[in-house]
Parts: C-alpha cells; sequence; structure tokens
C-alpha cells in the first residue's frame, strides 16, 4: 500500500508541475490543428511536440514531489535547448545530401550485417558437423597451440583441523577409483573446495589460484617435475595432484582447442557460402529478367 501511494503522490506532483505547461500550450495553440495521436502536449517548438507522457516515462521511480517538479523543468529545458539547436545545425550545415547518404550507407551496411549473421546462423552453423570440426582440427592441428600451461587432476582444501589428514594424503596422490571415491565421500564432510578434473584440461593458473602464493618458488615449474604437491597456510590444507601436463607452446589436446577449431572454420566456409548466395541470387534475377540495363 505505502508503494501505490507513494506512486499516486508522484503522479500527482508530476500533473501538478505540469498542468500549467499543458494549458498554456494548449492556449498557444488555439487556432491550429496538429493530430497529437491521443498525446497531451507540453511544449513545441519548430514543428516539434515534447509530450507529457514522453516526460513520464523518463521520470526516475521513487523520486520526491518536489524533486519531479525539479525533474520536468530540467528535462522541458533541456529538450527545448536540444530540439533548437538540432534546427539551427539544420539550417546551416552544408552537405545535407551528404549526410543522408551516410546515413543511408550506414542503414544498408547494418541490414546487410543482420542478414549475413542470421543466414549463417540459420544455415551454415548447422552444416558444420562435428567430424567436419575433427577433421578440421586434425588437418590443421599444428595451429592450435597451448597459450597458457595447462593441467590434469584433483585438488581438495581442507581446514587444519579436518580429521583423517594422513587417508587425505594417500588418497589425493593416487588416480584410481577407489581413491577417489574416498575423496568424494570425504569431501561432502569436511571439504571447503573439492575439485575433480582428471578427465579435462584446465588452466594452471586458475588453479594455482586456489591455493596460497609461494614466495620465491616457481610452482608451475613444480608442476612439471612432481605429480602432487601439498601447502598450508594459517588455516588450511591445500592438496593438488596433477596427472597431466601441457606447456605454452605445445599442441593443444581436441578438447581445448575445439571452439577455435570451430570458429575457423565457420569463417573459412563462410565466405564461399556468402558468395554462393550472391551468385545464386544473381542467376535468378537474370533468368527471370528482373534486371535492367540502361
Amino acid at each position: 500500500m505505502a508503494v501505490i501511494k507513494n506512486g499516486r503522490k508522484q503522479q500527482i506532483a508530476l500533473w501538478r508541475a505540469m498542468g500549467t505547461l499543458v494549458l498554456l500550450t494548449l492556449c498557444g495553440a488555439c487556432g491550429k490543428t496538429h493530430d497529437h495521436q491521443g498525446k497531451t502536449p507540453l511544449a513545441e517548438v519548430a514543428g516539434n511536440y515534447l509530450y507529457r507522457e514522453d516526460v513520464e516515462a523518463a521520470l526516475p521511480l521513487g523520486i520526491s514531489s518536489d524533486d519531479s517538479v525539479r525533474f520536468v523543468r530540467q528535462y522541458m529545458r533541456k529538450w527545448l535547448e536540444e530540439t533548437l539547436f538540432y534546427e539551427k545545425a539544420q539550417e546551416n550545415i552544408l552537405g545535407d545530401d551528404e549526410i543522408a547518404q551516410q546515413v543511408e550507407d550506414y542503414r544498408r551496411s547494418l541490414v546487410l550485417h543482420a542478414y549475413r549473421q542470421a543466414l549463417i546462423q540459420q544455415k551454415l552453423m548447422k552444416d558444420i558437423t562435428e567430424s567436419d570440426i575433427e577433421a578440421y582440427y586434425h588437418a590443421h592441428a599444428s595451429l592450435f597451440k597451448a597459450e597458457h600451461p595447462l593441467i590434469k587432476g584433483l585438488f581438495i582444501k581442507v581446514p587444519l583441523t579436518a580429521p583423517q589428514l594422513g587417508n587425505v594424503r594417500r588418497w589425493y596422490q593416487s588416480d584410481s577409483h577407489d581413491a577417489v571415491e574416498h575423496l568424494e565421500k570425504y569431501s561432502l564432510r569436511n571439504a571447503v573446495k573439492y575439485e575433480y578434473f582428471y578427465d579435462k584440461w584446465k588452466s594452471a593458473g586458475e588453479v594455482l589460484g586456489w591455493m596460497p602464493q609461494q614466495d620465491g618458488i616457481d610452482v608451475e615449474k613444480i608442476l612439471q617435475t612432481k605429480h602432487h604437491m601439498e601447502l598450508q597456510d594459517t588455516a588450511f590444507h591445500y592438496f593438488l595432484h596433477v596427472t597431466d601436463y601441457l606447456a605454452i607452446g605445445e599442441e593443444e589436446p581436441y578438447d581445448v582447442a575445439r571452439v577455435r577449431v570451430r570458429e575457423l572454420l565457420l569463417n573459412e566456409r563462410q565466405a564461399d557460402f556468402l558468395q554462393q548466395m550472391r551468385d545464386d541470387l544473381y542467376r535468378h534475377a537474370e533468368e527471370n529478367n528482373e534486371i535492367k540495363y540502361y
């Protein structure tokens, strides 16, 4: 109810702020006819109208009565200044035809771009299969190099006071089914964070961001030579087991490169696809005598 009352007060304040202006506008327009399409004019200059409905739509929610009056006055003043300035520019700017042509050229480019994207989305993207992507990857695998180190493994973070730390140290160093199952059950009650990524590559930087910083230690170099590491700070133990490491510049696996492969394949095919579309449209127009030469 409070919201409704406040909204009602705001509307009344707005009407009060605009009431006098509406009367002045109507009086000033005596003898003139203009179809306002059901809207209420507040001001007019050089044939341009500002309507109460436009001001209402711009009015901020929750504004007080006094602020609404100020807002309406400022809004109208700004609208009048901008409209007068635009009309002055219209009178004095040279090359109006050139501006109109630029606007039309820009509109044309927007329409063409939107249509191209729609065609690519509706037809070309659906035609690219998983086997196409995989074949392209194998044919151009040398193009896809790791831009940052990647790892596979398992990470678990537990409080210093967590139970069975001896078991955790034994379990996290193994990627056996039993060890993983033990850790998963253990993590439900004791882990602050648990991440299983034996089956997918992750950025080494992302994973290392889960662990405390070690000044003077090249942690990434340690990852290349050791399969597991344990760190701790004043509150937690951090356990990381690495099963695979991919250095910068090494060939990316398919599951990592797949998105980029698809984009490159799409870019290669879309040029031919769009040209074929143009050729088909031109041939159809010629066959149906739609083109006239003068």
